[in-house]
């Protein structure tokens, strides 16, 4: 069997151990790989394929990125793109085609499966919002990018007695945020969840000063709205295929930074993490389990069971449809927020 591989969206750590798994098992089970250039962009045109042989799988799965690039393309915008990925597929003689990624690659993949193309997903967004899985490839190392900076961050804060403000990613939900808020001891953490007004982060402040505290940390995701700051509608008119616009240049941490100062006369500062979320090596629970959905994602195809995706559920892996998957975003839940809030 000829397999089709693509990773597509933002790059995450971990998909090199997917592509790794997902490669291995196929040559151990005597079918062979093509992988597809920087996502979907590569099934449309001429189309952009190579070839994978082993060797291509070795020394990988400590890496960053995607060895096979990733883009936002989205052939569904683009005038019989989704016609032509299914002739490249069909030209290219691909019997099963893997498609890792989020909501946006996903959704494309799940267009393809309701129209007859064999094809399964992975689950992969460090946003950590797909529905019905507990695991996206990507997360826990962003999370621990959060959690680093949240450590050198209160050693500055502390000697400077200065409120810091950190601005994480999460565009329409705030895991990044709130998970790496609590494993870096945030003081408050701002998400699109569970909107707050400036006054209460101001009230906050005054009552963790009134308490003898003299430093704050603050973890605000990209993705909030509040009074006084840009809306995500405002960010700019620039936008990718799949509508998004770039919500870094909207300058939340900046913004937020300034208006506190202003309000308390408290010195403050801002840091944007931005692309450091995604980059280096993933961590070991990433590699352990980006290996374990891409072998799974295998399994699937090797059972003909087009248009599903492994999911992780209570420790295991389990399978899903993608059309489920991406059906809306997964959302932090109250529990989880409160919990954070103890700590304030």
């Amino acid at each position: 069997m000829k397999i089709g591989l693509l990773t597509g969206g933002g790059d995450a750590p971990g998909l090199n151990a997917a592509i790794r798994a997902v490669g291995r098992r196929a040559l151990l089970g005597g079918d062979s790989l093509a992988g597809i250039r920087n996502g979907w962009a590569g099934l449309l045109g001429d189309g952009d394929i190579e070839p994978m042989d082993r060797p291509m799988f070795s020394g990988i799965l400590q890496l960053g990125g995607t060895v096979l690039g990733s883009s936002r393309v989205n052939p569904i915008k683009r005038e019989g793109g989704l016609e032509e990925v299914l002739r490249n597929i069909d030209r290219q003689g691909l019997e099963a085609l893997v498609a890792i990624g989020g909501d946006d690659t996903l959704s494309v993949a799940a267009w393809l499966a309701d129209r007859g193309a064999h094809v399964v997903g992975v689950p992969k967004t460090m946003d950590n919002d797909l529905m019905v899985t507990e695991y996206c490839i990507g997360f826990d190392s962003a999370v621990s990018v959060v959690a680093e900076a949240l450590d050198r961050l209160h050693t500055t804060a502390m000697s400077h007695h200065r409120v810091m403000v950190l601005e994480v990613m999460g565009r329409d939900t705030g895991w990044v945020g709130v998970m790496g808020g609590l494993a870096g001891g945030a003081d408050m953490i701002i998400i699109p969840e569970f909107p707050v007004t400036v006054d209460e982060v101001i009230e906050h402040l005054d009552k963790r000063s009134a308490a003898g505290s003299d430093f704050s940390i603050i973890v605000v995701t990209e993705g909030v709205e509040m009074e006084g700051l840009r809306g995500k509608d405002d960010a700019g008119e620039k936008r990718d295929a799949f509508g998004h616009v770039q919500l870094g240049r909207r300058g939340v941490g900046e913004t937020l930074a300034r208006i506190i100062e202003e309000r308390t006369g408290h010195e403050t500062r801002a840091t944007v993490l931005g692309h450091l979320q995604r980059g280096g090596s993933p961590s070991a629970y990433d590699r352990i389990w980006a290996t374990r959905v891409g072998a799974a994602a295998y399994d699937l195809v090797r059972g003909n069971r087009w248009g599903m995706m492994p999911v992780v559920q209570c420790g295991a892996v389990e399978i899903a449809r993608i059309a489920d998957v991406v059906a809306e975003p997964r959302r932090v839940p109250r529990d989880l927020y409160e919990l954070a809030q103890v700590f304030y």
